[in-house]
């Protein structure tokens, strides 16, 4: 068996390629995987840093804040798709696998002339014009959403969710011990309440200022927070607040949280961005959830991602430009109604999906078969 995984720019593409990777390697050894992503973009560390092989192609989106910069795009997007007709046809896989991203849309629809077989996997609730593109003479699309025949032909959709991390998907099965040692690794007390704070790897700037502004909140109410500031945010933050806060012993900053079942298994209140992996690693978690949802991405996905949410009674969701108006009061409503978080609790997990990456290798297997 021979697969080519193709895309990435972002970790919410970059680890369901890598879970369906190594679920393909676990169950089929002598299957060979190839990665396409993008010169540049954090797939070509991040892939090879799991023990698999990746090419890069010279391609980057559409700019719409620097439309200047557009100009040469067309002449990119054929030297790419020229050079992914080349790489298909050397590696001559059985099945292609799009997982968004810019290097996806030059593979998936080069493989697509080629005859060879395609697959989408489309993390967020509203999909991107590629995949709505490449959907028309693509295979299967698995998806983590109901209602996405908005976007693709019906009878092509399987509903798989999303593959998230391992250590993820068992979380609540080691919970017990997993908070135990997140207590002691964050010199925590089991009886306060604790609010995680993540804003991605990079950071989210209003989340960051909003939880700056309200830090005597946690301190006044006797509430630990842990909080992932995010690489562009942590020094500033920490070289601006006062020393007494910033070693409070209910207060924790963090650049980046390399073990996030730690952190989650400690918090009884999770505050986040809305992007497709995150929403479904929360719903395994099963954790009550604020959801924030970034302005500064295509097609508002992630507003569209967390009203999915919503619309089960399964999260909160305050808009990036209320937030900073209402993240006290928005915090202290769920911290404060035991009934509320319980009711989060139970609807979030009813949409957690757990073997996704099987049921896609599955779908993989089955084009192969065909």
């Amino acid at each position: 068996m021979k697969v080519i995984i193709s895309g990435g720019g972002t970790g919410g593409h970059i680890f369901p390629a890598v879970a369906i990777a190594k679920c393909l390697q676990g169950k089929y050894p002598e299957c060979k995987i190839l990665f396409i992503g993008a010169l540049g973009k954090m797939e070509m560390q991040k892939v090879p840093a799991e023990g698999f092989d990746i090419v890069g192609l010279n391609i980057v989106g559409f700019q719409r804040r620097h439309l200047l910069k557009n100009l040469t795009l067309p002449f990119k997007m054929y030297s790419c798709s020229k050079k992914a007709r080349k790489i298909l046809k050397d590696f001559s896989p059985d099945v292609v696998i799009g997982v968004g991203g810019y290097a996806s849309w030059a593979t998936l629809s080069q493989a697509q002339k080629l005859g060879i077989p395609t697959l989408l996997q489309e993390q967020n609730s509203f999909a991107g014009k590629s995949n709505q593109i490449l959907s028309k003479r693509a295979d299967i699309i698995c998806t983590a959403y109901d209602d996405m025949q908005r976007f693709f032909p019906k009878e092509k959709i399987v509903k798989t969710g999303n593959p998230v991390r391992k250590n993820i998907s068992t979380l609540k099965e080691n919970l017990v011990s997993l908070r135990h040692q997140a207590l002691e690794h964050y010199s925590f007390t089991p009886e306060k309440r604790t609010v995680l704070v993540v804003g991605g790897s990079l950071g989210a700037r209003t989340i960051n200022d909003s939880v700056q502004a309200s830090l005597q909140y946690f301190i006044d109410k006797d509430i630990q927070l842990l909080w992932q500031t995010g690489k562009f945010y942590y020094q500033s933050i920490l070289s601006s607040l006062d020393e007494k806060i910033a070693k409070h012993p209910n207060i924790r900053i963090t650049e980046f949280i390399k073990d996030m079942p730690l952190a989650y298994s400690l918090a009884d209140v999770i505050i986040s961005r809305a992007g497709a992996l995150s929403i479904s690693e929360l719903c395994q978690v099963g954790k009550p959830t604020i959801l924030v949802p970034s302005p500064n991405v295509a097609e508002d996905h992630q507003r569209k991602n967390a009203m999915a949410l919503t619309s089960h009674n399964a999260a909160i969701m305050v808009l990036d430009k209320d937030l900073q108006n209402s993240f006290v009061s928005t915090l202290s409503s769920v911290l404060e109604d035991e009934d509320l978080r319980e009711t989060l609790s139970q609807n979030i997990s009813k949409l957690a999906i757990f073997d996704s990456d099987e049921q896609i290798v599955e779908r993989v297997v089955s084009l192969i078969r065909k």
